[in-house]
């Protein structure tokens, strides 16, 4: 079977078949060939895989974000944030990465981080003559910790298909998303000083407290999200439910920068790309239930331990197999489609499944940040109106940084594990 597995992957691909559909395919191909069960357990297993209570928080995530992008959450908190720290060398370029956090932890989405923010910061880091690539690298890559900092659709979606949970791991990727961010903006600051890049006079303190005024409803979302979900008030997908109720009554009643005549439209947006998530995730549970039925997670973790005998030459194979995928197969589905293959090899090397999970978010982020697959560069090619080829120098750089970053989470997993450890185990 796991021939044609390889096989059928492998023509699909070629093909240009899309991966949910590729899933589908395959997980059929191999039902009608290598076993007795009739075929009609597909649309039975796709059904199964989405009557998740959980699943409803990614819908729901992805309508706050598509709100508070169309509404002004991104640029009260970029004035805030920049009322803090643009007045130093570098400052104004950090104050961008602190809104990618902050952001972040509203949406949940990298893209949307990236839209929202960058359409803001780019314009007003040219004019206040930062270098143009440096910009476009920064903010294309700070915005990526969307999928990072929780709450995170990604994470939600690891945890589906690994059956783990969803606030520990929302917890585990504070502060490795912290540590990226801190790393970004500490490069900004070196940058900003040896080229004296400065953007504006140190504020007074009145001009602080009325930008702090006017973002304190974005500044107190993801601490009503996070504190609830930790607190034990709701669940995650009852704080994606409150996120929107939220985002609904601050962008039209509270800033009304958003109508009511509006949310149609943004509604239909978040329902598009809810959809294409959702197919994906459906067809990977399915492809997923196949594997399990056949017990292939389990031979390939007794190969695996036939041949490789540390923990950590395992995890430094699975980063580079996933650095690789990442330039040639959509992140999400790799992660999707591998993380439940890796299971049981996991349980034999001790190996958290929370910390894995950051692990494999953090080479989702990777994914994302390069070419021909990499969601980001397409959303900051169409803010920025710059050729692929250009997005792609300019990230690069970071890139490194990122990888430094990769290392460190990877082998020091108390990055991850130590919130979790102390707060909910």
């Amino acid at each position: 079977m796991i021939w044609t597995l390889i096989l059928s992957f492998s023509g699909l691909m070629i093909f240009g078949v899309p991966i949910a559909v590729m899933l589908i395919a395959v997980t059929g191909i191999a039902v009608v060939l290598h076993t007795s069960t009739p075929l009609g357990i597909i649309p039975e297993q796709l059904f199964n895989g989405l009557d998740s209570f959980v699943l409803l928080a990614v819908p729901f995530f992805i309508l706050a974000g598509a709100i508070m992008a169309r509404g002004s959450i991104a640029r009260r908190l970029v004035a805030f944030i920049n009322s803090l720290v643009g007045w130093v060398p570098g400052g104004l370029a950090v104050a961008g990465v602190g809104a990618c956090v902050f952001f972040a932890a509203i949406s949940g989405s990298g893209m949307a981080t990236i839209a929202a923010i960058g359409t803001i910061m780019l314009p007003a880091l040219r004019d206040a003559g930062y270098d143009k690539r440096f910009s476009l690298g920064l903010l294309t890559t700070a915005g990526s910790l969307g999928i990072v900092i929780p709450p995170s659709i990604p994470m939600i979606l690891y945890c589906l298909v690994m059956n783990t949970s969803v606030a520990e791991l929302f917890m585990a990727g504070i502060l490795p998303g912290l540590l990226i961010g801190g790393v970004l903006a500490g490069a900004t600051l070196f940058l900003g000083y040896r080229n004296n890049w400065r953007a504006s006079q140190r504020p007074s303190l009145a001009e602080i407290l009325r930008t702090a005024r006017e973002g304190v409803w974005a500044i107190l979302l993801p601490v009503i999200v996070l504190g609830g979900i930790y607190g034990g008030v709701f669940t995650a997908t009852e704080a994606a439910a409150v996120s929107v109720v939220y985002a609904i009554f601050v962008e039209v009643f509270v800033h009304k920068d958003c109508r009511l005549r509006d949310l149609p439209e943004i509604c239909l947006d978040a329902c598009v790309l809810s959809s294409c998530i959702l197919i994906l995730l459906a067809g990977a549970l399915t492809f997923n239930w196949l594997l399990t039925a056949e017990q292939i997670p389990t031979h390939l973790a007794q190969f695996t331990l036939q041949y490789i005998h540390s923990p950590w030459m395992f995890l430094l194979l699975v980063n580079l197999l996933l650095l690789a995928l990442g330039c040639v197969m959509d992140s999400v589905s790799a992660v999707l489609v591998l993380a439940p293959l890796f299971a049981d090899t996991l349980q034999a090397y001790q190996i958290d499944y929370i910390h894995f999970g950051i692990v494999m978010i953090l080479n989702m982020e990777f994914g994302m940040l390069t070419p021909p697959f990499g969601l980001n560069l397409f959303v900051a090619m169409g803010i920025s109106g710059e050729p692929m080829e250009a997005v792609g120098r300019s990230v690069l750089p970071f890139l490194l940084l990122l990888l430094a970053s990769l290392i460190a989470i990877t082998y020091v997993p108390d990055i991850s594990l130590i919130l979790p450890k102390l707060f909910l185990r």
